[in-house]
């Protein structure tokens, strides 16, 4: 197995665990042997009784002779039935490990949907197990996102370039058709969507590192600043601190604020931007705009990668991503985890978005 430290053998823990009941057994039969030894050091030292007959009469030492020998076959036959006692206790206490262990294997070989559902009543077992059951099941969902991710990344960088050679070979193979302005706004517009997409997935991982500078920031300074290059926008601005990485937080509040604008609708230029302290303290950013209609199962998908919500807006493009990319809002639950911020969507009954972030108290 790679990265495990060469160990001597030992005994195992059902092992462990047997010898300890033998030994707790024979201590205390030794204990309760030795305490009639003493309590026979009360008796007489004479005849305990008189037999006219002639017949043996016990002693002091007699009995303590017949006392010790039953001590000795005791402490034997307490070692005998303690081991098998104890084997079958400790084995039957240990089962639930052997469940968790074979789990761990195959988690261990890439099985990740393998369950331990441990029955019977909660104790400190049981709760291992259903701990255990709980990573395996976020590793699982981790996973699956991360082939899913995978597959779309693929997918969403493929695309331009095969649009791109498929131009080129066109062009190639018969040039005097072709229109070379259309031609050339054409390949720069593929050329620029995969140069967004790329710049995207670095912003995504990004703020997943966990060394990020961190300072004390005005929440609504520093969203008045980003509004300077959105034109149309209702404000509500509040000041309140938050301690957060600058650039950061203000590529959050541009992704959302973008996002508002790219998808609301032309007939209503509801697009509003508050900022302000909400319950308990806590810093409170919130974006509404009025675009399409959207459902609680959509809106639940568009913070993952590459996810769009369904409907046309009015520039071509869809609810969820910068700049087409499906990876605006995803940026900005990336930028919102590392900061330990919660990020809610909700949709509006009218149509559009109401995107909330809310970040710990200072």
């Amino acid at each position: 197995m790679i990265g495990k430290p060469p160990r001597q053998p030992g005994l195992g823990i059902r092992m462990k665990l047997t010898l300890s009941y033998v030994g707790l057994l024979v201590f205390a039969g030794m204990v309760l042997f030795a305490v009639v030894l003493v309590l026979l050091h009360y008796v007489p030292e004479g005849h305990l009784t008189v037999v006219e007959t002639g017949a043996f009469a016990p002693r002091r030492i007699d009995l303590m002779r017949q006392a010790v020998k039953l001590a000795v076959w005791g402490t034997i036959f307490l070692a005998f039935a303690g081991f098998a006692a104890g084997w079958l206790l400790a084995g039957q206490m240990l089962r639930p490990l052997e469940r968790i262990t074979t789990a761990a294997r195959a988690a261990a070989d890439g099985s990740l949907s393998h369950r331990i559902a441990l029955p019977g009543r909660d104790d400190e077992l049981h709760q291992l197990a259903d701990t255990f059951d709980t990573m395996l099941a976020r590793l699982e969902k981790a996973f699956e996102e991360q082939r899913r991710f995978t597959a779309n990344a693929s997918h969403e960088l493929r695309t331009p370039q095969t649009v791109m050679k498929t131009m080129l070979q066109v062009a190639q193979a018969n040039p005097g058709a072709v229109n070379l302005e259309t031609f050339l706004t054409r390949l720069q517009e593929m050329n620029d969507r995969s140069i967004d997409t790329h710049e995207a997935l670095l912003q995504l991982a990004r703020p997943e590192r966990g060394d990020l500078h961190r300072e004390p920031c005005d929440l609504a300074e520093v969203t008045r600043d980003v509004l300077v290059s959105h034109e149309g926008v209702g404000t509500d601005l509040n000041p309140v601190v938050v301690t957060a990485n600058l650039p950061l937080l203000r590529q959050l509040v541009d992704n959302l604020v973008r996002n508002a604008v790219i998808h609301n609708r032309a007939d209503d230029p509801l697009v509003r931007v508050s900022v302000g302290a909400g319950d308990g303290g806590r810093a409170r950013l919130e974006v509404v705009n009025a675009g399409p209609v959207l459902s609680e199962e959509v809106v639940a998908t568009l913070t993952e990668p590459f996810v769009r919500g369904a409907g046309r807006t009015r520039r071509g493009r869809t609810p969820g991503g910068a700049g087409g990319s499906g990876l605006g809002l995803a940026i900005v639950a990336s930028i919102a985890r590392a900061h330990r911020a919660d990020l809610r969507l909700r949709p509006r009954a009218e149509g559009g978005l109401i995107v909330t972030v809310t970040f710990p108290r200072t």
